[in-house]
Order: structure tokens, then C-alpha cells, then sequence
């Protein structure tokens, strides 16, 4: 599956384009600020519904504007889909498949996959739990409804749960009747996702392991460790015991809210011990993994999103990744950079068909095609 056709309108710089990609590798090639990774932002919505770098969706509106849409043309051999993300100022959000609108987002969710490697990606390495936890169930909302909507439920009522202890907090008063309500509902979906996630993890991190030896050094061990309270106990005796706690906090101090995944290198965490060159990789590798994952979990090649990747790795390692995702088993790569001819000449050494863009700031786009059978 890929993506054939693209069409702006009134998104972020971009007032009304149009751009037809080549179904293997695709350059984008423009100044920091014209655009590039707006039109890589785009196509994550025709997949997730909503923004890889915003999600405040009025805010991907081209100024002085009063909507957006955004519309795609996937090919799956002979069948052709045409999706189409629409937000207006004041109205909800609709996105439709074939002129059909969806009731649920998360219908569409799983259908045209796409894996994002962004220069922001290295948050997940420097900053708190919460992106990593974002990054899993990214993962996992793809190919499971169950895990999404088991995650819906937990999200709901904890929100629930933590208004009833800052009630309560305020009031002076214990509701004991109602906080076992909220944690019978919180610990049946919180053992689901828990064992979702391990079971993810336990696939997952070979085929992560199995990528950075490739891009990194085959004589470094990486790996991931799952770290979750629910690993420790059981999940109804855990809020029990921290119900005092939660009580003075107005705050679920336990749950599945709390995990976080630790990325080791040789045994040490890699946010302390890694270079910033294995750093690099070891996102990379992330990354690559998450592709073959969804690939084999779908039975669809995902759309692979390089954005500034000259930016994260040296020459060396840019040529061996392009390699990788050309000669293998993937599918469609959108790959974007401010250097044209040095794109020209990585492309050049390829043989698979490719089409580099250049975009300007008034958002001119300009065709290079360079088919090759």
C-alpha cells in the first residue's frame, strides 16, 4: 500500500497543493521553514487522524484561514481509497473513507500506517515516561481495538477517580463505596493493558535488537525493560494500599499511568551512558523495529517518514539506512533535506524508482523524476 496522491488546502503554509509520489522513494528537498516537514505532517493525519507535531488541531489552520482539509489517494494494487481530514474553526473534526464519514476515529485508525522518524524522535531517550508510554500505545491502538478502547476506559476513569479524590480532599469526607467502584473499573482495565504491553515488548525488542545491530555495532548490547508497578503486585491491592496517599494528593499515585520503558545499552541506561551517536542509532533502530512490527501485525507496509535524517546520523550511517529501507522489505519512503544535490547523489546510487520535490517557501514544488526498473 501507498500513498499516490496528496492534496492541500489551508493547511499550516500550504493554501492549495498538490503532489503525486512515486510508490517506492520519494525526496523532499527545501529550506528549513518552506515546508517539508508540514507535507510529512499531513500524511500522518490521513493515517492517525490528528497531528504527529500539534495536536491542537485549530492550530495546523493556514493563518488568517477558517479550515483545513487534507485529502489522500492510497493504492493497494488495483483498489484505490481516497481519504479526506477536514477541521473547520467551531465544528468537530470529520474525516471520511470514500465519501463515507466515520462515526469513530477509531475505525480508521490501523487502516494506512505510517512510522514517523522525526528529529524530535531523541525526547523519547531525554524526556519523562509519558512520551514513551505515548510511543508504545501508538504502537499497539494500530492492530488491537481491544487495547485502544481498554486504554479509552482507563484514561476515563482515572479522570474520574482523581475528581473524586479532590472531592473528597476539599470536603473532608471519605466516599469508600464510590472509590471501589472506580478501582474495580480501573483494575479491569488496567490487567489488559498491562498484559498487552508485555506481550508487545516480548515480540518487539528481538526485532529492535536485531535493527541496531545493523545501524550500530553488533558488539553492543541494547535492549528495553518494562517497567511497571503491576509487575510488582496485584493491581486491586496496590490502589488499596496507596488510597491514604491518593486521598491527601487528590491523585492515582498506582496504575498503568505510571509505567515507563527503560532503554539500556550494555546493562546502563543509554540516556546516561549512550553517545550521542549510539543515541541516534538506537532511535533509529526503534523506529525500524516499529515498522517491521506493524508490517508483520497489519500484513501492510506502512509508510516510512524520514524528516531530517542528515541532521540525526553522519553520511555513513544515512547511506546504510536508505539502503536498508530501499533494498528490503519495505514499502513507500517519503524522506525529506535541505540539500538537494546531496540528495541527488544518494538517490543516484539506488535502483529503485524515485521522485525528488523541491518546495520554497510559496510553496512552488518542483518534479524530478528518476525511474528505474
Amino acid at each position: 500500500m501507498y500513498l499516490s496522491h496528496l492534496h492541500l488546502l489551508n493547511f499550516k503554509n500550504y493554501s492549495d497543493t498538490e503532489i503525486d509520489f512515486s510508490p517506492r522513494l520519494n525526496g523532499i528537498v527545501g529550506d528549513n521553514g518552506s515546508g517539508k516537514t508540514n507535507i510529512l505532517d499531513a500524511i500522518h493525519y490521513l493515517s492517525m487522524c490528528k497531528s504527529y507535531l500539534n495536536s491542537i488541531d485549530r492550530q495546523n489552520i493556514k493563518f488568517d484561514e477558517l479550515f483545513f482539509s487534507i485529502q489522500g489517494h492510497w493504492k493497494n494494487g488495483e483498489n484505490e481509497s481516497v481519504v479526506n481530514c477536514a477541521v473547520k474553526l467551531g465544528a468537530k473534526k470529520i474525516v471520511k473513507r470514500n465519501k463515507k464519514e466515520y462515526e469513530r476515529l477509531a475505525d480508521h485508525i490501523g487502516l494506512y500506517p505510517v512510522v514517523f522518524v522525526s528529529p524530535y524522535d531523541g525526547d523519547l531517550i531525554a524526556e519523562g515516561s509519558e512520551l514513551r508510554r505515548r510511543w508504545m500505545d501508538g504502537i499497539l491502538v494500530q492492530i488491537d481495538r481491544v487495547y485502544l478502547d481498554q486504554l479509552q476506559q482507563y484514561v476515563r476513569v482515572l479522570d474520574q477517580r482523581n475528581a473524586l479524590l479532590k472531592n473528597m480532599f476539599e470536603h473532608r469526607l471519605f466516599d469508600a463505596e464510590s472509590i471501589d467502584a472506580w478501582d474495580h473499573q480501573l483494575v479491569s482495565s488496567g490487567i489488559i493493558i498491562h498484559e498487552k504491553r508485555s506481550a508487545f515488548l516480548k515480540e518487539f525488542i528481538p526485532i529492535f535488537q536485531k535493527f541496531y545491530a545493523i545501524i550500530g555495532k553488533e558488539t553492543e548490547d541494547v535492549g528495553l525493560a518494562y517497567r511497571s508497578q503491576l509487575n510488582e503486585g496485584d493491581f486491586a491491592v496496590l490502589l488499596k494500599d496507596s488510597i491514604r496517599k491518593d486521598t491527601f494528593s487528590h491523585y492515582t499515585s498506582v496504575g498503568l499511568h505510571k509505567d515507563d520503558l527503560l532503554f539500556t545499552l550494555n546493562g546502563n541506561p543509554v540516556k546516561k551512558f549512550g553517545s550521542q551517536g549510539q543515541q541516534k542509532s538506537f532511535i533509529i533502530a526503534l523506529r525500524l523495529a516499529q515498522y517491521e512490527w506493524l508490517k508483520t501485525s497489519l500484513g501492510i507496509s506502512p509508510v516510512l517518514l524520514l524528516d531530517d535524517i542528515f541532521d540525526k546520523l553522519d553520511g555513513h550511517r544515512v547511506e546504510k539506512l536508505i539502503k536498508i529501507v530501499t533494498e528490503g522489505s519495505f514499502g513507500q519512503v517519503i524522506v525529506t533535506d535541505t540539500d538537494l544535490k546531496r540528495m541527488e547523489k544518494l538517490f543516484s546510487r539506488l535502483t529503485v524508482s524515485n521522485c525528488i520535490f523541491e518546495v520554497n517557501s510559496k510553496q512552488d514544488i518542483a518534479y524530478q523524476n528518476n525511474v528505474k526498473l
